[in-house]
């Protein structure tokens, strides 16, 4: 198709969308009743790293535009991603970039509408005063305690692009007891939680070194949904991505205690405590609004970072040159500063 072409027919997709959702909002705004129920899956236990979408449902704002918004939470036993194939929820919480370019190269229709996390949360930590206080010294420690997950994706930037030896590497098994016993460690870790826990237990503060300041720029928890409902429910999906960044406003900088008091609800293992600290990290580093989103609103993407990231995990090998990365995403209900008016 001629590169003219192709902006045309987007230029028509839009403006579909647009008419689509102008109908839809205004219809389901005025019957009572009419409020189409609508399912998003998370991909771990309810936590302030959610907070948003739990607070467009407390507050209202989803329903406002025509959604009931069921959240159903993740775990370790729990796959949303296969639901949302199987077309058993709407809507699955991704957790970076990789898993959408995956889903291309297996011809898997789904498609990233959203990026609610501008920076994906994982750190490495490491104790201060023991010659790991910058990130040219991490290369120094004795071991790095890492996950396989992380071991296989953005560990192999790091050899690449910074000469980290994976001969160190020993599996992280989600306890924090090793790293707080071997003062020259480092783990990875959610600057969310793990530093939290280590604080708790260890007594001490940990070094943070957030990956996505040193060029692991992917976009994190995102918002994925199948080629399908974009096409069909197009209306549905502007509701739920507009609904979804201005609740992350009014998480993150208005009040947030009926949010929370959800998040405690679905995880009753969760405390206070840990939502504070959760929120004053995602604002310390940015991990929701920043760059971006400052003038396009939360849940921003653009192409070009896209491209970027791709680029990079190319050139790790952590994914194959060729794949067609514009059939991962599309922008066509982001960027239009939604909630921009809320911050405060």
């Amino acid at each position: 198709m001629a590169l003219t072409t192709m902006h045309q027919q987007r230029g028509v997709n839009m403006k579909r969308i647009l008419l689509a959702s102008t109908a839809v909002f205004a219809v389901l705004s005025t019957q009572a009743g009419a409020a189409e129920k609508v399912t998003f899956g998370t991909n771990w236990l309810a936590q302030a790293e959610h907070g948003g979408y739990y607070q467009a449902v407390a507050d209202g704002t989803y329903e406002a535009c025509g959604l009931e918004v069921e959240i159903m939470p993740g775990g370790p036993q729990v796959s949303g991603r296969p639901l949302m194939l199987a077309g058993k929820i709407d809507f699955y919480m991704g957790g970076n970039l990789l898993q959408a370019f995956s889903a291309v190269e297996q011809e898997i229709p789904l498609k990233v509408v959203a990026a609610h996390f501008q920076k994906e949360p994982q750190v490495l930590m490491s104790h201060p005063g023991e010659g790991l206080d910058t990130w040219e010294e991490l290369k120094d420690a004795e071991q790095y305690i890492l996950g396989d997950e992380g071991f296989q994706t953005y560990f192999q930037w790091m050899i690449k692009d910074f000469g980290f030896d994976a001969s160190k590497r020993i599996p992280y098994t989600f306890n924090p007891a090793p790293f707080i016993a071997n003062p020259k460690s480092v783990q990875q870790g959610y600057v969310t939680s793990e530093p939290y826990a280590v604080e708790r237990e260890g007594g001490f503060k940990p070094n943070l070194f957030l990956l996505a300041d040193y060029g692991f720029t992917t976009y994190a928890t995102t918002v994925e949904t199948m080629q399908k409902t974009i096409d069909e429910r197009p209306e549905v999906v502007a509701c739920f991505v507009d609904g979804s960044a201005k609740g992350w406003y009014n998480y993150l900088y208005g009040d947030n205690a009926a949010a929370n008091e959800m998040i405690k609800k679905d995880n009753p293992d969760i405390t206070d405590e840990q939502i504070a600290f959760s929120i004053e990290k995602m604002k310390e580093f940015g991990i929701v609004d920043s760059g971006d989103t400052e003038t396009m609103g939360i849940g921003a993407m653009t192409a070009e970072h896209i491209a970027e990231f791709y680029g990079k995990m190319v050139d790790a090998g952590v994914m194959a040159a060729g794949i067609d990365i514009e059939k991962a995403y599309t922008l066509d209900f982001v960027n239009k500063g939604v909630g921009l008016d809320l911050k405060k």
